[in-house]
């Protein structure tokens, strides 16, 4: 399968293409089914997960799969309460700001704690094993952290900043029984099934490059250093992190992301003998086919036929996006890639 053949740098036909948020809200098929459940009872429904999860693999010719789940699921079984709005937006029910809000918060058995996405993973296992590799993923430390303490989305990322500034002993408290939870949760996945593991770090963007390796990557490191070995190769992406490239090539996964803000030969070269994922803007596929096809071309042609690519978004399908533009973007990356091997 030329998507884990990628993830260890290894000749390929063509690049593989997969999509971040492939399942979801831009398909119609998705959206029926959400008419009648919330998201939440969505990601429950081991039987609904690996609907949704198999759903854009029936429209699209992707070379992986990713599991529909979401990254703050594991945050319940640790004791913190959350739930989505009605636009689906996440909401802390009692966001982390100081020590004693620690309290209660603890470490999770993964495979029995949130059995429901495990049993999922199984199930699409059982539909797709031999055609399609699937992918587990969760929320990197700092990115589960900032939604903790900030208490849902934030704009600036204040309060989870001033946790690190005015209470470092705290702040590496939280950090460190979140990696403990991510390594526990991406160590099930992968015994349920998952035969790659990404690490979805999406608002480490927001940190300057003398915080990230101060405070961050330590943690980043330590969660992939305890995955690595068993048999999934594991991807990280920071989002918005492609101004300090040097140190995210220090994390020590097989399979670094980045996102449109850099040209893909200008990350590789900072990033060095790893393999690659990215990195067009998702915005390009509200465009014609003309600018989709355009840009894709650009990208396989910095990539220059290298082993160790894998096309991706610069960051997740959004809502509005057409799913003929999907189905477009994919063909031409296998046909322009295929060109150029």
């Amino acid at each position: 399968m030329r998507f884990l053949a990628a993830c260890s740098r290894a000749p390929v036909d063509a690049t593989p293409v997969w999509l971040m948020r492939q399942a979801g809200r831009y398909l119609p098929e998705y959206r029926a089914i959400k008419e009648k459940m919330s998201f939440v009872e969505m990601c429950r429904r081991p039987d609904i997960a690996a609907e949704v999860t198999l759903q854009p693999l029936r429209r699209f010719d992707l070379d992986a799969a990713i599991i529909f789940a979401d990254i703050l699921l594991p945050l319940e079984p640790m004791g913190i309460g959350f739930h989505f709005t009605a636009d689906d937006g996440p909401v802390i029910e009692r966001p982390i700001r100081g020590a004693r809000d620690l309290e209660g918060v603890h470490t999770i058995d993964a495979a029995s704690d949130l059995q429901y996405v495990m049993d999922a993973i199984r199930m699409v296992r059982h539909e797709i094993d031999g055609r399609t590799p699937l992918i587990g993923f969760s929320g990197a430390p700092f990115t589960l952290a900032s939604y903790i303490v900030e208490g849902g989305h934030s704009r600036s990322y204040a309060h989870v900043k001033k946790l690190m500034y005015d209470d470092p002993v705290t702040f590496s408290r939280l950090m460190t029984l979140i990696s403990e939870v991510v390594v526990d949760y991406l160590k099930a996945q992968i015994a349920a099934g998952a035969q790659v593991v990404q690490l979805f770090d999406s608002w480490v963007g927001w940190l300057g490059p003398y915080d990230y390796e101060l405070l961050v990557l330590p943690h980043v490191r330590f969660v992939i250093d305890q995955v690595k070995g068993l048999g999934a190769p594991v991807i990280y992406f920071g989002n918005g992190a492609s101004g300090m490239l040097h140190h995210v090539a220090q994390a020590g996964s097989e399979v670094i992301g980045v996102d449109w803000r850099i040209e893909i030969d200008r990350a590789w070269e900072q990033l060095g003998e790893v393999a690659v994922q990215g990195n067009l803007d998702p915005i390009t596929l509200l465009g014609p086919p003309t600018a989709i096809e355009e840009r894709v071309a650009d990208i396989v042609k910095r990539v220059g036929g290298r082993p160790g690519h894998i096309f991706n978004l610069g960051h997740g399908l959004i809502p509005q996006t057409p799913p003929d533009n999907v189905k477009y973007l994919v063909d031409a990356v296998h046909r322009l890639s295929a060109a150029s091997i």
